[in-house]
This record gives C-alpha cells, structure tokens and sequence, in this order.
C-alpha cells in the first residue's frame, strides 16, 4: 500500500549548531494534524567506507570517540566536502585516516541515522585495488589501523569497542555484495 505524504502547511526554522532544526505543521491524508521537528544538516553528507585489503579481510580504523570516551573500532567516515562526490570524499577520507588510497571506489547504498528526526545521508562506499598513501587529515592523533577477516564479522560485533551503528550495517551490507558479486 502506497500512503501519500502528509501536507506541510508550514516550517519554522531554529538554527541548532551543526544542525538546522525545523518544526513542520503536517496534515496527513486521514485529516489528523500534528507538528513534527527534524534536524538538517549543514553539509553535504558523509561516507562510510568498506577498504577491502584483498576479498576477505577489511580495514577498520581505531579512534577515540567523545560521545563514549573511549576509543572505538569502526570504518573510515567523515564529511562530504562541498564540490565533492561520495566517492571523492571516500578517497580521500581513506588516505586521510588510513594511509591508503583506492583504485575502485563503488556506491553501495546510502543510510540513514535516524529518519524519523534527521535528514543526515551516509553514503555507503566499498574500496578495493588498495595502495598505500596518506594525506593529512584533521585526527589530533595518527589512527591504528586494524586488519579484520569478514569471515570472523561475528566476533566483531560482539565486541564492546565496535558499537557504531553505520559501521555495523555497512559491513553486513559489504559482506553480503561481495558474496553476490564474488568471481567463479
């Protein structure tokens, strides 16, 4: 069943840091009217990138996170900077966090955080054909990079140190198109 989308009479708009916060008056097509609020964001989005050091074993990086003060296992991710592609800002957020660039960079999917309340995309990037090269990035401190089996994904996220949601999903999502997509 396809619903048509409620009517929005009206958006107020509250800036909110990083975040531009709106109130939307909606109508849905049953006639109920509620106020709704989400948060947009500034930028252009960001990357989550899968770097596949050869058909099984990815790379994950190794960085504090304030939100949980302690450092966490995850992908390299970042912000899509304005003029770039997903697949640009991918590149470069690999030889910014893990010291290596990638020959083939693909789109697999975009996800989302919340989307009940947010409109933040995170693009979903799988890089292979991996080369080593660094460029400095904005980290206060040099990342370790971890080699992870994605046959051993199991153990991964029953870790304590690998919580991030994105990161989880992606490497499921990763996993399972390279076993479509896998050669004779």
């Amino acid at each position: 069943m396809t619903r048509r989308l409620p009517i929005i009479h009206g958006i107020t708009e509250h800036d909110a840091g990083p975040y531009r916060l709106e109130r939307l008056d909606l109508e849905f097509g049953n006639g109920e009217r509620r106020r709704y609020e989400r948060l947009h964001g500034r930028g252009h989005g960001a990357v989550a990138v899968v770097p596949m050091l050869d058909d099984d074993t990815v790379l994950l990086v190794r960085e504090y996170a304030a939100g949980v003060h302690r450092y966490e296992l995850g992908l390299v991710k970042g912000r899509i900077d304005a003029g770039e592609t997903p697949e640009q800002a991918a590149n470069r957020e690999l030889m910014e966090e893990a010291g290596y660039g990638a020959n083939s960079v693909q789109v697999l999917r975009s996800l989302t955080l919340a989307p009940t309340y947010m409109s933040h995309q995170t693009y979903l990037v799988l890089a292979r054909d991996l080369y080593p090269k660094r460029l400095p990035g904005d980290e206060p401190e040099e990342l370790d990079v971890v080699p992870w089996k994605l046959d051993a994904l199991h153990e991964l996220i029953l870790r304590e140190d690998f919580s991030e949601g994105r990161s989880i999903a992606a490497l499921f999502i990763a996993r399972e198109y390279l076993q479509r997509h896998a050669g004779p």
